[in-house]
C-alpha cells in the first residue's frame, strides 16, 4: 500500500503507474503471441495497440469529465489538477473499443476477429491496473470489521486509519479469472465476436455488483445506481447481443462472423482445401490444410503488394 516505489533523484517510480506499465506490456506479448496462434497478422498488433491506447485514455477522460461536471464548472481547474489521476475505466473501454474499430476500417481487417482477439488482454492489463489501484488507494472499498478488511495510513485517497473493504484487489483477482475464462471460450467460440460479447457479460455483471463494496462513490450517479452500474446495464445487453447476434450470423453463413478451427481467423482457402482433401481421402488434418492455404493465401498478397 505504497505507491511511491522508489525515488532516484527527480524520478520518482510509482506503483500505480508502473503496474499500468506491467499490464499494458504483458497485454501486448499476450496478444501478439496469440495472433500467430489465431492466424491473424501480429504486425498489425503494436498498431492496435497504440490506437486502443490513445482513444481509450481520451474516452476515459472524457467520462471523467461527464462525471464531475459540477466540479469542473464550480472549479475550471479542478480539470487541471486531476489531469493526471482523473480517469474512469468504462470510458477508457468503451474509447479503446472504438479506437480498435476505426483502427480495423482503417486497415481493411475484420475488426471482429481482433476484437476477439484483444478483450483478453484488456482483463489481463486490468488485473495488474486495479494492483495499482491498491498501492495509490483509489477505488477502495467501504468501512468493514471483517478479517479481510485493509488499513491505509498514508493514502492520498481512501481514508487513512479506517479498515476497508479490499476492492482493489477482489477486482484484480476477477479480471485474472477473467482473463483465463477468455481464454478458455476462445478455442470454443463459434463465431467471431463472442469473446468480446462474453467480456462484457461478465465485467458488466462484476462490476454492478462490486460496487455495492465501493466507498469512493464521489463518481457520481444516476438515480440509485452508480455511474458505472448504469452503464453496466448498457454493457451487459450489448455482450448478450454481441453473443447470441454473431452466432445466428455465423449460422447465415456471414463471412465476418466465420470462425476457423479453433477459434483460429476463417480461412476459406483452407475450408475449399479441406473438403477436397476428405473427398480425394487425403490424409491432411483440417489444420494442415488451414494453415497451407492461409499461408499462400498472404503470400498472394504480399506478391500483389509488392
Amino acid at each position: 500500500m505504497k505507491n511511491d516505489l522508489l525515488t532516484i533523484g527527480p524520478v520518482t517510480i510509482h506503483g500505480y503507474g508502473l503496474m499500468i506499465g506491467i499490464g499494458v506490456i504483458a497485454a501486448y506479448l499476450t496478444a501478439e503471441y496469440r495472433a500467430k496462434k489465431l492466424k491473424l497478422d501480429p504486425d498489425q498488433v503494436f498498431s492496435l495497440v497504440i490506437w486502443c491506447l490513445i482513444f481509450g485514455g481520451l474516452g476515459s477522460k472524457l467520462l471523467f469529465c461527464l462525471t464531475t461536471l459540477d466540479q469542473i464548472l464550480a472549479d475550471p481547474f479542478f480539470l487541471l489538477h486531476s489531469l493526471a489521476n482523473g480517469w474512469v475505466v468504462y470510458g477508457g473501454l468503451i474509447g479503446g473499443v472504438l479506437g480498435g474499430f476505426l483502427f480495423c476500417r482503417h486497415k481493411k481487417i475484420n475488426f471482429l476477429s481482433y476484437f476477439d482477439l484483444a478483450l483478453p488482454s484488456v482483463a489481463l492489463a486490468q488485473g495488474f491496473g486495479r494492483i495499482g489501484c491498491f498501492l495509490a488507494g483509489c477505488c477502495y472499498g467501504l468501512p468493514t470489521d471483517s478479517p479481510i478488511g485493509i488499513t491505509f495510513t498514508d493514502s492520498a485517497y481512501a481514508p487513512n486509519g479506517v479498515s476497508l473493504i479490499p476492492t482493489q484487489l477482489i477486482s484484480s483477482g476477477l479480471d485474472f479469472l477473467h482473463f483465463f475464462v477468455l481464454l478458455f471460450i476462445a478455442k470454443r467460440k463459434k463465431a467471431e465476436g463472442q469473446v468480446g460479447g462474453f467480456y462484457l457479460i461478465f465485467y458488466s455483471i462484476g462490476r454492478f455488483i462490486l460496487e455495492y463494496f465501493r466507498g469512493d462513490m464521489a463518481r457520481g450517479s444516476v438515480g440509485e445506481l452508480s455511474t458505472s452500474q448504469f452503464i453496466a446495464v448498457f454493457t451487459l445487453l450489448a455482450g448478450i447481443g454481441i453473443v447470441l447476434g454473431s452466432r445466428y450470423m455465423a449460422s447465415r453463413g456471414v463471412r465476418a462472423f466465420l470462425t476457423g478451427p479453433d477459434g483460429a481467423a476463417f480461412c476459406p482457402e483452407a475450408a475449399d482445401d479441406a473438403g477436397k482433401e476428405s473427398a480425394a481421402g487425403g490424409i491432411a488434418s483440417d489444420t494442415d490444410a488451414s494453415e497451407s492455404a492461409c499461408s499462400g493465401s498472404s503470400a498472394e498478397k504480399e506478391e500483389e503488394n509488392q
